[in-house]
């Protein structure tokens, strides 16, 4: 991949013209090959960036604008569509020249298995890699229906890789059995139905590892973001959810990539669900960013 020319397409406001002066680059990952229910996350990555201009460049909750930050969006990943493979090995080798340039990754999806390969490539940098996991869902199957390429998966696949005591799942709640089950039995943290209070718990006993966080859209009720592919009701609000990033943003925590997933703007003829991700991207890139 090339990082030497910015995107010609719609970027996220405020986006630096340089690759090279960045200190942190936007990318998507457009791919909703394996999604159990409803499909269309692969839209979500340029639609956020669409709505970006509606933004305030600047943040009352944490007094940055984004003048502040130097971001390059580089665009979205050309993943082959059908392909799941592919598009995991394509991701992974993404996020390594990323990280090879010392750059803060930010990624966009699609669906939630897109974190499991930029995981891969972080826990290479960072052996001692913890992961902030915000979702609806545990994501903790080994296979969805015989497939183990599923967004029902990649937690598990990296609580596998890094050790379940390095996982931190908040807002949880829905999942099999079966995966509530294993998540204990390995001594895995999941919180289930709220993420500020337990997260303010946990940060702490993280203070000055490398953390990459992972926020699935459908952490929020669908009352607050409507727009993606399997809606649970019962989530937190969207205020709740700024909280909780603006919480990691004063922690000790060396947030070291982020991504958020998910948004399928089709289902939400209103935009409320790509503003409010739009939003989100603003906090985490001024809070964590450093």
């Amino acid at each position: 991949m090339r990082f030497d020319e910015a995107y010609s397409g719609n970027v996220f406001i405020k986006s630096h013209p340089s690759f090279e002066d960045s200190q942190a680059v936007i990318y998507g990952m457009p791919m909703d090959w394996t999604v159990s229910y409803r499909p269309g996350s692969r839209f979500g990555p340029s639609r956020i960036r669409e709505v970006s201009i509606g933004l305030e460049e600047f943040s009352p909750y944490l007094d940055r604008e984004l003048e502040e930050v130097k971001y390059f969006d580089a665009g979205d990943i050309p993943l082959p569509f059908g392909n799941p493979q592919k598009s995991i090995e394509m991701i992974e080798e993404y996020i390594d020249q990323l990280l090879a340039a010392d750059k803060f990754p930010l990624g966009m999806g699609g669906e939630h298995l897109v974190s499991w390969p930029v995981i891969k490539a972080m826990h290479k940098k960072y052996p001692d890699l913890a992961i902030i996991h915000m979702d609806a869902h545990t994501d903790l199957r080994d296979d969805y229906e015989g497939e183990p390429l599923s967004h029902s998966t990649p937690i598990k696949k990296a609580a596998n890789l890094i050790g379940p005591t390095n996982v931190y799942s908040f807002g949880i709640r829905s999942g099999m059995r079966e995966e509530f089950q294993w998540a204990k039995e390995v001594g895995m943290h999941i919180s289930k139905f709220e993420v500020l209070e337990p997260l303010k718990e946990i940060l702490p006993t993280l203070a000055g590892r490398p953390v990459y966080v992972t926020i699935d859209i459908d952490v929020l009720d669908p009352a607050h973001a409507p727009g993606t592919g399997t809606v649970d009701c019962g989530g937190i609000t969207s205020r709740e959810l700024l909280a909780s990033i603006h919480e990691i943003a004063r922690s000790e925590v060396n947030v070291v990539g982020a991504d958020l997933v998910e948004v399928a703007p089709i289902y939400d003829p209103s935009e409320q669900t790509a503003n409010t991700a739009s939003k989100l991207i603003r906090e985490m890139i001024l809070g964590w960013v450093k």
